[in-house]
């Protein structure tokens, strides 16, 4: 494969990759603790709490999502940045697993979450060093740079 077609499936992997954060977080903006479903006491103190905190991860996981996706067209020299989103990404899986462990393992769509989070994101991440790498490779006949 030639270093612009593995930077092109890289940068196709991101954008497929990013619906996932940029969705579920759209999805908890908007409808809060009730995208996990209903609340027994939806009007109590604890269930708006609740609700705010849901709303205000979802956010942060939209601004990782988009925060991904902004560097898509220059991926191979966003190590840094990718490093950063992919620590967090993982910090946040790390929770899940351990919520998971303790309490039993979430609904399905919270299971793929963590299969994002811990396995995806950081082959992803791997994938994306791996590029950033041959990109400050000596040139090659055999790739070719964009």
């Amino acid at each position: 494969m030639t270093y612009a077609t593995e930077r092109r499936c890289l940068q196709a992997a991101i954008a497929v990759a990013g619906l996932v954060p940029v969705s579920a977080g759209l999805a908890g903006v908007i409808l809060g603790s009730q995208m996990a479903g209903t609340l027994a006491i939806p009007d109590s103190l604890r269930a708006l709490s609740l609700d705010s905190h849901v709303r205000y991860l979802s956010g942060l996981l939209l601004g990782i999502g988009l925060a991904f996706w902004s560097f898509i067209p220059t991926i191979e020299r966003r190590t840094t940045e990718a490093r950063l989103l992919t620590a967090i990404v993982f910090l946040g899986g790390l929770a899940r697993l351990y919520g998971a462990l303790r309490m039993g393992l979430p609904s399905g769509a919270m299971t793929f979450g963590l299969v994002m989070e811990l396995v995806v994101t950081p082959l992803l991440c791997w994938w994306q060093a791996r590029l950033a790498k041959l990109n400050t490779a000596p040139s090659s006949g055999s790739r070719s740079r964009p």
